[in-house]
């Protein structure tokens, strides 16, 4: 357990410089988010989980140590600010100076980018939770008459990649005003998927210096699917507050934790002992995906998104208890 040492080292600091900047009020709202990242990411945990156990130790330490700052700032911070930008078709200085002194007008343009975020996280979930069942070399399934089902059709290449196509086609045919939104940010999402995948995978069967190569990819590969993942909770974060401190504080503690439980289960083979587990995560993974997508249409509170995700993970769990000898 020495790996949760430091992140809660840092917890504490963090929440004692929260206290000291706003009081109890403040540190109320940043425990609440830190608590909303951590219960509501069991699923993003026991996946990337997997994708590190296909990594060196070398890698795995460096997923724990520079993938702080890439999900605290990058994936929490900057990639907002970006993707603002491009939609207002805004400046990305102008957004910054917004996000540090006009949080609430920032929160607004968030908000406003909403089809975009949701284009790119559901595509991208979606070809992470299809990928893992259309796959006609699974042998092992939770859900037998679903998955056998799924399997089989896996023989077909590239089917997954056809079918999130096709649902960003419907969902474009259904809300022409934001097709092209939808349609661009979906793309960006399905194409940033088959590279980092493709580059992985082609490099993990070679030895020396392609280790390297492929523990870079896989690295890349966990931190756009964190980034898939926490988009959403980004923006649902500012309405619980608008001050940016507070949200990346919170959701940084979240984070923090999440990666060392990652790390964790590596570590301890959990995923070895507990067969349905993974499985879990990828329904649970569909199920973000399919909230993402509705989400556009029409407002699908995270907390619900998460507890199904969350309930779903129990199962799996309670499944995978039973099935051991």
């Amino acid at each position: 357990m020495r790996i949760f040492i430091f992140p809660a080292a840092v917890s504490i600091a963090v929440c004692i410089g929260a206290f000291v900047w706003g009081g109890l009020a403040a540190l109320f709202l940043l425990l609440l988010l830190a608590v909303l990242e951590t219960t509501l990411s069991f699923d993003n945990a026991v996946v990337n989980a997997k994708v590190l156990s296909r990594m060196s130790e070398v890698w795995q330490q460096r997923f724990l140590v520079w993938g702080i700052p890439v999900a605290v700032f990058g994936t929490r911070f900057v990639l907002p600010i970006l993707i603002v930008a491009a939609a207002a078709g805004l400046s990305p200085i102008f957004v910054t100076q917004l996000a540090f002194f006009d949080a609430a007008r920032y929160g607004e343009y968030l908000a406003d980018a909403h089809t975009a975020i949701a284009g790119f996280g559901s595509a991208f979930l979606l070809l992470v939770s299809l990928k893992y069942f259309f796959n006609d070399k699974k042998t092992v399934h939770w859900i037998e008459t679903i998955e056998r089902y799924l399997s089989r059709w896996g023989g077909i290449e590239a089917i997954e990649i056809a079918l999130v196509l096709v649902i960003l086609l419907v969902c474009a045919f259904i809300l022409p005003a934001e097709a092209a939104t939808l349609l661009i940010a979906g793309l960006v999402g399905v194409i940033l998927f088959i590279v980092i995948e493709g580059i992985a995978q082609s490099f993990e069967i070679e030895a020396g210096t392609a280790v390297a190569t492929a523990g870079a990819a896989l690295f890349v590969y966990l931190n756009v699917l964190d980034s898939a993942f926490s988009l959403d909770g980004v923006v649902g974060a500012f309405a619980i507050t608008s001050s940016l401190p507070i949200i990346i504080g919170g959701l940084g503690i979240g984070a923090l934790f999440v990666r060392s439980f990652t790390v964790y289960l590596v570590r301890a083979k959990t995923l070895d002992e507990l067969p349905y587990l993974e499985h879990g995560a990828h329904y649970a993974i569909f199920g973000l995906a399919l909230a993402m997508l509705l989400g556009i249409f029409m407002h699908v509170p995270e907390a619900i998104t998460g507890l199904i995700g969350l309930v779903i993970i129990i199962f799996a769990y309670i499944s995978s208890r039973r099935a051991r000898p």
